[in-house]
């Protein structure tokens, strides 16, 4: 069985996500690939997909966005989730709720579907995104939570019967 981690990441913190996913299918047994999803020109040689993307402004990367669009089709037909991260709601304590996240994550192409809470540090991001940080009110620091992420990749692994 071989699958398919991708991620897009702005700052790094959706791409370790998806590193611990990748790691943790693999100590089930389960040959992974992972890759950015601009450098993904087929889904073929895969049995299932986990496609994340960090979250800005409610809407997954752009490259996660075209990945999904390229893929439509491909990711119907087989076993596929999908994870986002970011800060909303990280200050109020909930992480947002997945419909609400991008278009991509709505229309019913994925198996499963996750939020987890990203990791918010002023110094790494620009002017515009430290504004947007403060008038949504996070607050500085690492949320997530990577016994949820892995218990997640657990899940994923059953699905696939590993």
């Amino acid at each position: 069985m071989k699958v398919l981690v991708t991620a897009a990441s702005r700052h790094g913190s959706t791409l370790e996500v998806a590193e611990a996913i990748a790691q943790r299918l693999k100590t089930h047994g389960i040959d992974v690939e992972q890759l950015p999803p601009e450098s993904v020109d087929s889904l073929d040689p895969y049995d299932g997909v986990v496609v994340g993307s960090a979250v800005y402004l409610r809407q997954w990367a752009d490259t996660a966005k075209n990945f999904v669009q390229r893929f439509h089709q491909d990711l119907r037909d087989k076993p596929s989730w999908a994870f986002s991260v970011g800060i909303s709601e990280v200050a109020k304590g909930r992480p947002e709720d997945v419909h609400r996240i991008g278009p991509v994550a709505v229309d019913g192409v994925f198996h499963g579907q996750k939020v987890f809470p990203g990791r918010y540090d002023p110094s790494n991001l620009n002017l515009r995104e430290r504004s947007i940080g403060y008038v949504a009110g996070a607050v500085e620091g690492d949320y997530r939570d990577w016994q949820e992420i892995g218990q997640w990749a657990d899940e994923i692994a059953q699905e696939l019967g590993a």
